[in-house]
């Protein structure tokens, strides 16, 4: 008796597995009632998922976990504000390892900067500029010392309700110009 249900077990896995992948449902923008969650993990000179999406005007809760063995960051906010933060790190000189708590940058290109060390969670609620899809290489970087030259950086994707982007505007992975 036990072959047989090993045998049945592995053909309804082998039917669960020939229907395909998932797709993934359309967003329901958050409100201030009830924002949407979105993940961000962190890791050495990655971040996951490799493109965020949000919806111009929706309220989110970041929730950014660090899954590595650093400390990282997670920098919302377009080309202006990564090369904020990448310069103000640099200023910094040669600090310790992680941001530096002098460090900090003008309000109007501050972004939304989100500081979590290895193996913790930030939780952060958020709500996404309208003005947002408009801005130029709009992207989630890492500025710790040398991390976004390493690639910690992903795009934003704008994504309208009934849509999976918004139609026109494609954020794209630059950042700070060298």
């Amino acid at each position: 008796m036990p072959t047989a249900v090993a045998v049945v077990a592995l053909g309804m896995g082998l039917t669960s597995c020939a229907a395909g992948p998932e797709v993934t449902p359309r967003i329901t923008p958050g409100t201030a009632a009830a924002p949407r969650e979105v993940n961000v993990i962190t890791r050495e000179w990655t971040f996951v998922p490799p493109v965020v999406d949000l919806v111009p005007g929706e309220t989110v809760v970041l929730h950014v976990v660090n899954g590595g063995t650093e400390i990282h960051e997670a920098v919302f906010g377009p080309a202006s504000t990564q090369q904020a933060w990448e310069s103000a790190e640099a200023a910094a000189g040669n600090p310790p390892p992680g941001p530096t708590p002098a460090v900090s940058v003008p309000p109007d290109v501050a972004g939304l900067r989100i500081v979590v060390r290895s193996g913790e969670r930030v939780d952060a609620m958020w709500t996404v500029p309208l003005e947002a899809a408009n801005s130029p290489g709009y992207v989630v970087g890492c500025h710790i010392a040398g991390h976004f030259d390493r690639g910690m950086v992903v795009p934003v994707r704008w994504v309208l309700p009934g849509f999976d982007h918004v139609p026109g505007i494609e954020s794209d992975r630059r950042g700070p110009t060298r």
